[in-house]
């Protein structure tokens, strides 16, 4: 019985390790932009741009792939989420109109089924057989 929890050390390892990467891709791709661009028209857009959102996603691909290809599957489903979770949370808590609860919700949601996804894949074709080449 000694042994179960050694077993699910590795897994809470990597739900922690992931979480912390993605708190720190997230300062570094999206804490940094806090204001909202004004257009001609007088309506507002932001505070990210596409390309910062986008270099997010690609940086947490990286230890998604890590975890996932190691068979650390819920490291890479609770990780990256709760990482995600926590600081959309702290980023829009200062929002005047409380609505940022619902932005919070959708970043939880979506990011807990784009990591399930990708991690079963992930997982999938890494534990297939590379098929063999016969030699004619």
């Amino acid at each position: 019985m000694p042994q179960r929890p050694l077993k699910l050390l590795p897994q809470l390892m990597a739900i922690l390790a992931l979480a912390v990467m993605t708190l720190a891709a997230w300062a570094a791709w999206l804490g940094w932009d806090q204001h909202r661009d004004v257009q001609p028209d007088g309506s507002e857009t932001g505070p990210y741009q596409a390309w910062q959102v986008i270099g997010l996603v690609l940086t947490l691909m990286a230890p998604v792939y890590w975890a996932a290809s190691r068979r650390y599957i819920a490291g890479a489903v609770l990780g990256v989420p709760a990482g995600l979770t926590g600081a959309a949370y702290y980023d829009w808590s200062d929002d005047s109109s409380g609505l940022f609860m619902v932005g919070v919700g959708m970043i939880a949601l979506g990011s807990l089924v784009v990591t399930g996804v990708a991690s079963a894949v992930i997982a999938s074709v890494k534990s297939s057989p590379a098929p063999s080449r016969q030699r004619p």
